[in-house]
């Protein structure tokens, strides 16, 4: 179960793809998640996925 929070959402995103998964697309895919809902919740606390650095920032 990933956190709904969106700040502990960031957090446990961040570890898994440094950790685990090349890309956000990779994790998504793994785990079953749906990207773009991920992403509406951390741009409405101004976080964007970088795939440069593989992380929210």
């Amino acid at each position: 179960m990933i956190p709904k929070d969106p700040f502990m959402l960031v957090s446990w995103l961040n570890t898994q793809l440094r950790d685990f998964y090349p890309s956000l697309d990779e994790l998504c895919q793994a785990l079953n998640l749906d990207r773009q809902s991920i992403e509406n919740s951390l741009a409405s606390i101004d976080f964007r996925y970088d795939p440069d650095t593989n992380s929210f920032v």
